[in-house]
């Protein structure tokens, strides 16, 4: 067919009946182009100042603020259109819109994780060896062991003293902080001691130990100099002794900042992108909504990584709790309200590593740079431990993704009997109402330096703002 002629009547039908998503997302760029550099500037200062899930709740309830969100207040008859939040212990968060329908005709809600895979330090850290100071750790989620040595890394978190006091540390974020680092052997002498363990155990999780400090105090009559050394600094700085670790929340996570990767800047590396990335997006689509006619509620969960166990996870009845409250409020009734609701599971997916594609079954894995990831259901061995989203749900999603010009695609996290994980879905389907899974797709998940791509991040943010004010 020359150059300029009309289609066939084959490819007009190829055109209408086959999967594709390319004009939908070159579309979606030419209208976003102006946005995505002030966007991704704004999400990667977020993820420079929010690495662990306390500092994600508090920069996130300070951009609440600023937007008009006030607490939350149980006794309060709240109308359309005003905004509140609820501050979960420091460490999760709800917030909502109140929308213009009566509650009990259901919400919009769209969750996310803030907590990250890390290294936790263990309630008694600080020991000496052979005139080393070093900090015991136990890893916290799924991560790649060996990932972790010889990199440059912080200690963010607090110390509650026994009168209440807590003191805040962060040490090794800014330029002229000190860094701290896990050891590894050299290959010269690795041979025997390391070289022959399987990948998993190449680094074990008792060595994941985080050097502090070489200098001892000038007294011959004690034994551990370096320890107390740097326990002498700690006390100076921050007021602690040895006995305040034991009631302490401190974390090691890598030092370094997210920025641009590529020539192109194309994408975005930075530690904690699983579930920040997707935390950013469902709290600033939500800092968009004025006047919703369902009411909007965004959740910022702790402990996903973890089983979301505790009182701070999904598993805990903390949103059930802040929707009977809500629904007291305005005198609905909450078992109509929750089978009324609709809920995004806000979460990544793992893109296709062009490196190990062995991994996906390519018709179904999900792709950087081809938008929302909607995946249907998680779990592994034989969907064990999923939610499954209903054909007639999935429908409804892709009619508001579709309106609102948002590209999107299905994904999977590999092939079958490969591996798999599991999200907050079944949480919120527990409560009866209707969920999916939707997120951003990235490379090197749960490693300390994952990928996303800023037009996917944008795609999200557009998605989840469409999610919010649908009907």
């Amino acid at each position: 067919m020359a150059s300029g002629d009309k289609k066939t009547e084959l490819q007009k039908l190829q055109d209408r009946i086959l999967l594709k998503n390319d004009s939908v997302y070159k579309e979606f760029h030419k209208t976003i182009k102006d946005q995505l550099g002030g966007f991704s500037d704004d999400y990667i200062a977020f993820l420079n100042r929010a690495k662990t899930e306390r500092e994600c709740a508090a920069a996130a309830i300070g951009m609440l603020e600023e937007e008009g969100f006030q607490p939350f207040d149980a006794a309060k008859n709240y109308k359309a259109g005003e905004r509140v939040y609820y501050n979960n212990r420091g460490r999760a968060l709800i917030a909502a819109v109140i929308g213009e329908l009566p509650l009990d005709e259901g919400f919009n809600l769209c969750a996310a994780h803030i907590d990250s895979p890390r290294l936790d330090l263990k309630q008694n850290p600080v020991y000496e060896d052979y005139e080393l100071a070093f900090l015991k750790t136990h890893y916290y989620g799924g991560i790649k062991k060996y990932q972790w040595v010889t990199i440059p890394l912080s200690i963010h978190g607090v110390v509650v003293k026994k009168d209440g006091q807590t003191v805040e540390i962060v040490v090794g974020e800014q330029e002229d902080d000190p860094v701290f680092c896990i050891n590894d052997l050299l290959p010269h002498l690795s041979r025997k001691t390391q070289d022959t363990r399987a990948a998993k155990d190449t680094i074990k999780g008792e060595e994941l130990n985080v050097l502090i400090g070489s200098e001892p105090v000038q007294d011959s009559e004690i034994k551990k100099k370096v320890k107390l050394n740097i326990l002498k600094i700690l006390h100076e700085r921050y007021g602690i002794t040895e006995m305040d670790l034991l009631s302490a929340d401190l974390a090691v996570v890598p030092a370094f900042k997210a920025r641009y990767v590529g020539f192109d800047s194309s994408m975005i590396g930075g530690y904690g992108q699983d579930d920040r990335v997707c935390a950013y997006t469902i709290l600033r689509a939500l800092l968009e909504q004025k006047s919703p006619q369902r009411t909007a509620l965004c959740v910022l969960a702790d402990k996903e990584e973890t089983g979301s166990e505790g009182n701070t996870g999904l598993c805990s009845d903390m949103l059930l709790h802040f929707v009977t409250q809500l629904s007291r409020c305005q005198r609905a009734e909450l078992e109509t309200t929750l089978l009324n609701s609709r809920a995004l599971s806000a979460d990544v997916n793992a893109a296709m590593d062009p490196t190990f594609p062995e991994v996906m079954e390519k018709s179904n894995a999900c792709y950087l740079a081809h938008g929302l990831v909607v995946t249907k259901f998680t779990g592994s061995g034989g969907k064990s431990g999923t939610s499954e989203a209903s054909a007639e749900y999935m429908a409804f999603v892709r009619r508001i993704l579709d309106s609102a010009g948002v590209p999107w695609q299905v994904g999977e996290l590999g092939k079958v009997d490969e591996g798999g994980g599991g999200t907050v879905a079944k949480y919120l389907a527990s409560m009866g109402m209707e969920v999916v899974d939707a997120g951003v797709a990235l490379l090197s998940m749960h490693s300390p330096f994952e990928i996303a791509h800023t037009a996917d991040i944008m795609a999200a943010y557009k998605g989840f703002g469409a999610f919010y004010s649908s009907i």
